[in-house]
């Protein structure tokens, strides 16, 4: 019997019905924050990233944000794997962990999780292991797949990662993991790093702290965005990821990340006394 792991969030974060959730994720292609079109994905793979920062919050708020790096990604086709890595936001389960099992359910469907590079992961790093626990109720990593569904279909397998233990040695730990099963094993492999910005402060506070943290994304500099987010107190929530995407792109000889679009819940509702920021960020391989 297959173990298959049914969506948490669905009615919440994002509609549950299959029609409502379509309409959903293309409003945010279309939102005037977003692309202002429809991404189409080629038949053949195109690949010209080592992955993405993508922000993890209800589709209504950062949908159109999280949709820039969804267009990005649907012009190089569909990889083999995406590895989804997000951080932990119920306390459960083990300190960074994978999920055993076949396949991850959604209102679109069925994903297939890659259980062999799973096996690659956890044979190559030190930190992480198999535990579903953490991955029952967690949002950043669920709320990523509808998106991938709808640009990629099921033409893809998934690895869904959740960290609790952020810090650069954790990440980095990922990274090399990654980087050699891409190098050594021939993996297409994809990474979407899952994380929001700065959490419920001003709009024009958050706008300052997000731009900071993102100059040492822009850099590839992962051990100075986790200096910069505990020297000046940015609450960026997944800097787990988000380093083991800035390490892997040194690991695979690109020089830069290009921040796509960066915003506010506030640009979204118009109440900007709270909000929570955005961003989505491309690390290009080297020459793209």
């Amino acid at each position: 019997m297959q173990e298959i792991r049914k969506p948490a969030h669905a009615g919440s974060f994002y509609p549950a019905d299959r029609d409502d959730l379509v309409k959903s994720i293309e409003s945010s292609f279309l939102h005037r924050l977003g692309p202002g079109k429809l991404p189409q994905a080629p038949p053949s793979r195109n690949r010209t990233s080592v992955g993405y920062l993508v922000p993890h919050a209800g589709y209504m708020y950062s949908g159109p944000v999280a949709a820039h790096s969804y267009y990005n990604m649907a012009q190089e086709g569909a990889p083999k794997v995406v590895v989804v890595a997000g951080p932990n936001h119920t306390g459960l389960g083990e300190a960074a962990s994978l999920w055993q099992g076949d396949a991850w359910e959604t209102p679109l469907g069925t994903v297939e999780v890659d259980r062999e590079v799973e096996k690659l992961i956890i044979s190559n790093t030190k930190y992480f292991t198999f535990d579903n626990e953490a991955h029952l109720y967690e949002h950043s990593v669920e709320v990523q797949v509808p998106f991938l569904q709808y640009i990629f279909d099921s033409n893809f397998k998934l690895v869904p990662i959740v960290i609790k233990l952020q810090n650069p040695e954790v990440s980095k730990d990922l990274a090399d993991a990654l980087v050699k099963i891409i190098n050594e094993n021939g993996v297409d492999l994809l990474f979407v790093a899952s994380s929001d910005m700065n959490h419920y402060e001003p709009h024009d506070v958050t706008v300052s702290k997000d731009n900071e943290a993102l100059r040492y994304v822009e850099s590839l500099d992962p051990e100075g965005l986790f200096r910069v987010l505990e020297a000046d107190d940015i609450t960026m929530c997944g800097p787990g990821p988000a380093m083991t995407l800035l390490y892997m792109g040194r690991g695979l000889g690109a020089t830069r990340a290009v921040v796509l679009k960066h915003a506010t819940s506030g640009d979204v509702t118009g109440e900007k006394d709270w909000v929570v920021g955005y961003a989505s960020a491309v690390v290009p391989l080297p020459g793209k």
